[in-house]
């Protein structure tokens, strides 16, 4: 493992939080190939939680306004994130980027309820509505041996904090309609948490084939449909 990789940062910034950690059927993920992981997503551990399960390095997708903030900003980096653009880039700007990381067969991660749960603190065992946009980059990535790979985060016990005051984060990004209210954003901290690889999907010729026209908004449901359910049935299994 390389010295101040994202995976030595993640397991540094574990081990200093002091979580009780179990991984569970480590032997789904993919040892070949380029991945797309997709999880829930509540907490800023979900990251660093998702490399020590993987045992390796890997990209993640992150809210624009991380990296607005100067010190957030140089964290989130180190955790081998790449904040989204504004609105106006974003969708193509995340595509880019992460189908040049996927060509590098680095590791991608996705989290694709996007930051609801993480301003409205949902509970550890619910999981919300998925973003449709990871399923377009699998299906446009030009990469034969693509395969998505469900993972469910499930905390056993954790401590909530306040971390920053939603008024703040809409004069960083007054674009996130979530920040237009008051109150502050919540900091969930695991105490003690499982995380559960799912069945990984290899995306085949036949789904690229079909991701056009009429057929494309099958094929897109179809695999977002697949890792909400995988991830769903995980946290049951959990709880």
């Amino acid at each position: 493992m390389d010295f101040f990789s994202p995976l030595w940062f993640s397991r540094q910034l574990l081990a200093a939080l002091n979580t009780e950690l179990w991984f569970h059927y480590q032997e789904r993920v993919p040892r070949t190939g380029s991945i797309v992981v997709v999880s829930n997503h509540r907490s800023f551990m979900d990251a660093p939680l998702l490399m020590a399960a993987l045992n390796q390095s890997m990209r993640f997708a992150c809210h624009h306004y991380m990296g607005q903030v100067p010190i957030m900003k140089d964290i989130v980096t180190q955790l081998g994130c790449f904040p989204l653009d504004t609105p106006e880039q974003r969708r193509q700007s995340f595509f880019t980027q992460a189908i040049r990381l996927l060509h590098d067969r680095q590791v991608v991660g996705i989290f694709p309820e996007g930051a609801e749960p993480m301003v409205a603190l949902t509970q550890p065992e619910n999981v919300g509505t998925f973003h449709r946009g990871f399923a377009h980059l699998a299906l446009r990535a030009p990469i034969a041996d693509l395969t998505l790979l469900p993972v469910a985060i499930a905390s056993q016990k954790e401590t909530i904090n306040s971390a920053i005051p939603l008024s703040l984060l809409s004069v960083i990004d007054p674009s996130e309609p979530l920040f237009q209210q008051s109150g502050w954003h919540p900091m969930v901290v695991y105490e003690r948490v499982n995380v559960l690889i799912g069945r990984p999907m290899g995306i085949t010729a036949s789904q690229r084939q079909s991701y056009q026209g009429k057929q494309a908004k099958t094929v897109i449901a179809d695999l977002t449909e697949y890792c909400h359910t995988e991830i769903k049935d995980l946290l049951q299994k959990s709880y």
